[in-house]
């Protein structure tokens, strides 16, 4: 099992602190927007970073609890918790022990966060535990490209890029450990994304599944 120390990668923080408003302007800002639309009840963000999904939580939605393993990005999490429509606690903790009680939420969001878990298969039985029957999975994520070419490119640097990324993973098959945990894929969007000049397009997944 994972413990919060193996998740402390502060220059990696900080290089994604510095990178976030850009990456918002490139199109991650929509992106944020479409993942949140609609949701409401009783949400729990699983690795909520630096914040950046904060703002676009809608009326509806009664409170957040956001989790965050990494030092760095949670304390810059608590600044923008202040500002947020909703009410959003922001506590320690990782994709693999959610500090929730069993269908306590309505709602589970991840956002380029299954990318870096240790163990996908391990998180999402967790996400499942902590939603109620029928809950919402929200996901927007970066994930293996279907180009056979692309896809074996990420295979390859995958080494070297999880090492400096702080645990990220750009080959994975995301949606597909999603439906492999048992969840029902409702809505997916498939497209490219460039979140950097310089950044070849990724493929990326947005939408929800249902417990």
């Amino acid at each position: 099992m994972s413990r919060q120390s193996d998740f402390q990668h502060p220059r990696f923080a900080q290089a994604y602190a510095r990178v976030a408003e850009l990456v918002d302007q490139r199109g991650a800002y929509e992106h944020r927007r479409l993942l949140l639309e609609g949701a409401e009840g009783r949400v729990i963000e699983v690795g909520a970073g630096n914040g950046r999904n904060f703002a676009h939580y809608p009326a509806a939605v009664t409170e957040v609890v956001a989790v965050e393993p990494e030092d760095t990005l949670r304390r810059l999490a608590m600044k923008q918790a202040g500002s947020a429509p909703v009410p959003v606690t922001v506590l320690p903790g990782h994709a693999e022990a959610l500090p929730a009680d069993d269908g306590s939420f309505d709602v589970a969001v991840v956002s380029l966060v299954l990318c870096s878990v240790p163990s996908q298969p391990r998180a999402l039985a967790e996400i499942a535990r902590v939603l109620r029957p029928g809950g919402q999975l929200r996901f927007y994520e970066h994930v293996r490209s279907p180009n056979p070419a692309f896809g074996l490119l990420a295979d390859v640097v995958t080494p070297v890029w999880r090492r400096l990324a702080g645990g990220c993973r750009p080959n994975r098959d995301t949606l597909g450990a999603i439906r492999r945990a048992g969840f029902e894929v409702v809505e997916s969007d498939r497209f490219g994304f460039a979140p950097q000049p310089g950044v070849p397009r990724l493929t990326h997944v947005l939408g929800y599944a249902r417990r």
